[in-house]
């Protein structure tokens, strides 16, 4: 029925998010969804051009970086993938995601995503460790990350200078910077203290 299997997907896409009603969220995820996985490049790839333009515009396509788990994010990657899409891209983040090898455990801070990189998303998801309480620090950093990207998009309304505020008065979250160690030690505090308030909860 289709000449090629991006028409298809597309075209069952769109016939769903219409049948929905058009939800103000509905996630598309590609075959090719990462930077490896495309034929010759994002750019050239036939099957991620006749998606970006079939795909309707109100359906957000869903990308994880260079690879599938990406160490690093570039502004220079996310302009070239939103141009073949023709919309900004929905991150997918594995940085953390060990449901692959259940020997490995990231505790680090949310890094290697280049400053101003919120500009160039549609939103982003994290894929956290498989084991709950792993997931603090990446959770708490990537807050301090997206306050930070906040104060360097534009300048924060009252709520998130309480926000920033809340956030340990992190001087490189009020002026837009992000520095992965401070944003780590911040966490690291708040996860002592949060340690240390169910330990004295009855029954723990």
């Amino acid at each position: 029925v289709f000449p090629s299997l991006a028409q298809a997907q597309a075209s069952v896409a769109n016939e769903v998010y219409q049948e929905l009603g058009q939800p103000s969220v509905f996630l598309f995820c590609p075959t090719e969804y990462c930077s490896s996985l495309c034929s010759p490049s994002p750019s050239q790839s036939c099957y991620l051009q006749t998606i970006g333009q079939e795909l309707l515009p109100g359906i957000s396509v869903i990308w994880t970086g260079p690879k599938v788990v990406s160490q690093e994010l570039s502004a220079v990657l996310l302009e070239e993938v939103e141009a073949v899409l023709r919309r900004r891209p929905v991150i997918w983040d594995n940085l953390y995601a060990n449901d692959y090898d259940c020997r490995r455990v990231f505790l680090g801070p949310y890094m290697g995503r280049a400053p101003g990189l919120m500009s160039r998303l549609h939103g982003l998801l994290l894929n956290p460790n498989c084991e709950l309480q792993a997931n603090f620090i990446p959770i708490h950093t990537l807050g301090t990350w997206f306050w930070s990207e906040l104060g360097s998009c534009a300048p924060p309304d009252h709520a998130g200078v309480e926000a920033v505020a809340a956030l340990g008065h992190s001087q490189s979250a009020q002026d837009g910077s992000y520095s992965p160690q401070e944003a780590l030690e911040l966490a690291l505090r708040d996860w002592v203290a949060e340690i240390n308030q169910q330990a004295l909860e009855p029954g723990k």
